[in-house]
Parts: structure tokens; C-alpha cells; sequence
């Protein structure tokens, strides 16, 4: 259950045996979650594009796309690679099991199990998915610790690598034009260009995660920043523009109103974009160094109109 108590988990659980997945979903109704079902890996995608749940109960073996194959493909989209995934299998063969965790699985049960054992390891998950994994509840995206881990794994397994950072020109006059729900629509639309984006790039596996507010942080290879960045300004420029008012966008500013009653102008929202590069001479030892880098080079975008990339150059070059 969510510990502020504004809505129950939401526990998709994903197995082509109709009598083990009532028997799932009856327990885990029973004990308070709201519960999704699929009968496979591809139906299990369609319902999670049109729903976020919280956590996974995936079958090993199913049609079309087993358990295997859709926690894999869970774990390279960056709007999903989060959630987690607990591995149910009828074998307990420790193969089974060692294949399900190398993939991403959280945790595992074997077939048969009670129901005690089933909410145990659920809550558990769930716990530790919000300690260790904290999502954007309004993205769905990895948060700051997930973000950190990237990166270090890149610079753990010797790869050169670019780490950006993105936020929203003018997002106050935003929220105050139109209030915090329209601007959580700018951060939601931010959210999903950049998601588009790093598909479109392909491999190897770019990450996107949100730091917070309007803040994102992409992690790629850094052949990958130009195409990734350049796709989802556009992209995002053109979703912004459909948010606001008909007379505000065809005009090109909002008019606000100071402290003193004065009006004053602001232009419609760009991007500014930051990038830290590592290279082969001198790397990142830490993580939040290569932020902080792309940190500062997103104030050097900032300093300049529309939207933006400015690459820190000392370390590297696209």
C-alpha cells in the first residue's frame, strides 16, 4: 500500500495459467494492492503503456514473449527499466533463477508458494524499489540514486561516455500563467520527448532519468548526445507549443503580472542543455562530478536564446 494512503499499489501480474493468476490476483486484492493481469509478455506491454503499475509478477514461461524476454525488455526502455519485476517459475532450478536476476528481475518465487510467502515478497520489493529505485511519481522515470548508479557503472566498466543535463527555460512563468497542473503537463510532455528520443538513438542503451521538478538527466555515448539532444528539442518545442493558450502561442509571450502590478513579457519555454563528456585521458571518479560539470555548462546554455546544448570541451569531444 502507499504509505501517504492516496491510492494502492498497482501490481500487474503477467501468467498464461488463468488459475494461478486468479489466484494471485484474489490474494493480492485481498491484502489491499489493485491488481492488473496479462496473459503475456506483449499483452503485459500494451497494458503497461496504457497503465503505470507499480511492480510485476512475471511468469518464466509463456507464449509469444516469456518472462525472460519482457523483463529484458522492461529493463532497456527507459520509461520502464525502474519497475519492479519479481520471477515466478514452476522449476526452482537454480538456472532458472540466476537467469531471471542476470536479466533484472528484483526477486523470484517458485511455483507452488503461499500466499503469506507471495505478500512478503511483494512488500518487500516495493520497499526496497522506493529506498534504493525512487521513481518520479509524475514521470514514472529513475530518480537520483538510479542516476548515480549509471554512472558509475559506465566508468566502472572503462566505457566513454556523456552525461546531460536538461531543464526548461522560463518553466516559472509556466506555472505562473497557468498554474502547477499545466506545469506538470510541460514537465510530463519534457519527459516523454526525451523518452522518444533515446529510443530513436538505438544502441547502445542510453538512460534517461529525472532528477526532479524539470529537471532530466540523459547518460549515452557521447556520439549519441547530437542526435539525441537535437530530435528532442524539436520535439519538445512543438508538444510545449500545443500546451499553451491559442492567443499566447501565436503571439509568442505570456504576459504576467510583478509583485508592483506591472506586466511583463516571457517568452514561450526552450530547453537549455548541459553536457559533461569523459574521455580516455582523464575520467569521472564520481558521479555527481560528471553532474556537476553538466551543471555548469547548462548555465552556459542558459546564458544564450532558444534552446541550447552547451558541451563542457576540456574533457572530450562529440
Amino acid at each position: 500500500m502507499d504509505p501517504a494512503g492516496e491510492r494502492p499499489d498497482v501490481i500487474l501480474v503477467v501468467d498464461d495459467d488463468e488459475d494461478i493468476a486468479r489466484f494471485v490476483e484474489f490474494n493480492l486484492r485481498l491484502h489491499g494492492f489493485e491488481v492488473l493481469h496479462a496473459a503475456d509478455g506483449q499483452e503485459a506491454l500494451e497494458v503497461i503503456e496504457r497503465q503505470r503499475p507499480d511492480l510485476a509478477v512475471v511468469d518464466l514461461m509463456m507464449p509469444r514473449i516469456d518472462g525472460l524476454e519482457l523483463t529484458r525488455r522492461l529493463r532497456a526502455d527507459p520509461m520502464t527499466s525502474a519497475l519492479p519485476v519479481i520471477m515466478l517459475t514452476a522449476k526452482g532450478m537454480t538456472q532458472d533463477k540466476v537467469n531471471g536476476l542476470s536479466v533484472g528481475a528484483d526477486d523470484y518465487l517458485v511455483k507452488p508458494f503461499d500466499t503469506l510467502e507471495l505478500v512478503a515478497r511483494v512488500n518487500s520489493t516495493l520497499r526496497r524499489n522506493k529506498e534504493f529505485r525512487e521513481v518520479s511519481p509524475l514521470t514514472g522515470l529513475p530518480g537520483n540514486s538510479r542516476i548515480r548508479r549509471e554512472i558509475s557503472d559506465r566508468v566502472r566498466n572503462g566505457v566513454d561516455y556523456a552525461v546531460g543535463y536538461i531543464d526548461i527555460d522560463r518553466f516559472k512563468s509556466v506555472n505562473d500563467r497557468y498554474g502547477f497542473v499545466r506545469g506538470d503537463e510541460f514537465i510530463s510532455a519534457l519527459a516523454r520527448s526525451l523518452h522518444r528520443a533515446v529510443v530513436s538513438i538505438g544502441l547502445p542503451p542510453a538512460f534517461l532519468g529525472h532528477v526532479g521538478g524539470d529537471d532530466f538527466v540523459i547518460v549515452c555515448a557521447p556520439s549519441q548526445v547530437r542526435p539525441l539532444t537535437s530530435r528532442a528539442v524539436v520535439d519538445f518545442e512543438k508538444a510545449a507549443d500545443a500546451l499553451y493558450d491559442a492567443t499566447d502561442r501565436e503571439r509568442g509571450f505570456v504576459e504576467l503580472k510583478d509583485r508592483r502590478g506591472n506586466i511583463r513579457r516571457a517568452a514561450l519555454v526552450t530547453l537549455s542543455i548541459g553536457v559533461s563528456l569523459s574521455d580516455s585521458g582523464k575520467r569521472f571518479t564520481d558521479p555527481l562530478e560528471a553532474i556537476a560539470v553538466a551543471s555548469e555548462m547548462k548555465t552556459v546554455a542558459k546564458s544564450q536564446p532558444g534552446s541550447y546544448v552547451a558541451v563542457d570541451r576540456r574533457r572530450g569531444v562529440t
